[in-house]
């Protein structure tokens, strides 16, 4: 009888296959890796052979350079490719441009390991599909009931009537270079704002590959103060940049700045308040407690794994559920602000 474990099993180096000798988002080089998206906690140079979307190989060239590895194959969604025995498929998963999850089948079983992902509407990627499984690997970032994040338009409502208020200030946006600003600046569009955004240096060369990918964000400028752009004609004006800029010295060449951070921890209070957010914006790429839970149920596996997150309550809620359910406790990836979440201000 086949066991999950001799299937997919947790090594150092990350997810191995045992018969079909590859990792899935190993943290250290490997010979043959298969990648569910572009984030650099997923994502790392230096493997023999890698298995991802064109779109996640496209985001891994643009950031590591084209040689990030021995070879570069490239799987569109929907498509399977044989891995000595070992069935390989990449299905979306909602969380960026080229996000999949990764679905392995072995002698009648199916494991799929989700990678990061949301349910919710993104402009920018694919939806996240849903596959039935005798395995879901589950990430669990938002893994508490706690974490209910607000519909994304509300939040960008109140940046557009920030804006509004205060249109003698220029509002900076701090959002991670790969997704969440492409969001943002969709989110605005689909909202109806049609006038120029401003973006970052360091955003620009990513916003040119959705673009490349059929993402339209309409019209973008670089925000700089220099040149024929003076300080005061961006007044009113919002500015989208990495969240470390809203406190560098760059952010000074603005007119009375307001910081706004898009991110599903801003709907934690004392996280904003502990960056100096004047307006938190609670919009996350990652599914929070309800969407988690929604998300299994709806799968329905025999068995739930769960990794890089809050585990202990998804195992609850699993034990409740009379779902069998095991934390793999894999070490090397981060959360959605790159560092460790500090769960116990969630309820202040």
């Amino acid at each position: 009888m086949i066991r999950p474990d001799d299937l997919l099993q947790p090594r150092p180096e990350g997810l191995y296959c045992p018969p079909g000798g590859f990792y899935i988002d190993p943290v250290r080089p490997v010979d043959r890796a298969v990648i569910t998206h572009g984030h650099a906690d997923h994502a790392r140079a230096g493997h023999g052979t890698v298995l991802a979307t064109p779109e996640t190989l496209d985001i891994m060239a643009e950031r590591y350079g084209e040689a990030f590895a021995g070879q570069a194959q490239p799987l569109a969604y929907g498509e399977t490719i044989g891995r000595d025995g070992v069935d390989v498929m990449l299905v979306p998963a909602g969380h960026v441009l080229g996000s999949a999850q990764a679905v392995v089948r072995w002698k009648g079983m199916t494991i799929v390991c989700s990678g990061d992902y949301k349910r919710r509407p993104d402009p920018t990627c694919a939806p996240f599909e849903p596959v039935p499984c005798d395995v879901f690997i589950t990430e669990a970032t938002f893994g508490l009931p706690v974490f209910r994040h607000p519909p994304d338009g509300e939040e960008i409502a109140k940046l557009l009537r920030s804006v509004e208020q205060f249109p003698e200030r220029a509002h900076l946006v701090g959002a991670y270079a790969l997704g969440k600003a492409q969001r943002v600046i969709a989110l605005l569009r689909r909202a109806g704002y049609a006038e120029t955004l401003y973006v970052h240096g360091a955003l620009l060369r990513l916003n040119r590959l959705y673009e490349r990918h059929g993402v339209d964000l309409g019209p973008l400028a670089p925000a700089t103060a220099e040149g024929r752009t003076a300080k005061a004609d961006f007044a009113g004006r919002i500015i989208v940049c990495p969240p470390s800029a809203l406190q560098d010295r760059w952010a000074r060449r603005f007119p009375d700045p307001l910081p706004a951070f898009a991110s599903g921890w801003m709907g934690v209070r004392a996280r904003a308040r502990q960056r100096g957010i004047e307006l938190p914006l609670a919009i996350s790429d990652h599914a929070d407690w309800d969407e988690l839970t929604a998300t299994i149920a709806e799968v329905s596996p025999g068995e739930l794994w769960i990794t890089h997150g809050r585990e202990e309550a998804l195992l609850r809620w699993a034990e409740l559920n009379g779902v069998t359910a095991r934390a793999l406790a894999l070490v090397g990836y981060e959360d959605e602000d790159g560092e460790a979440a500090a769960v116990e201000t969630a309820s202040t």
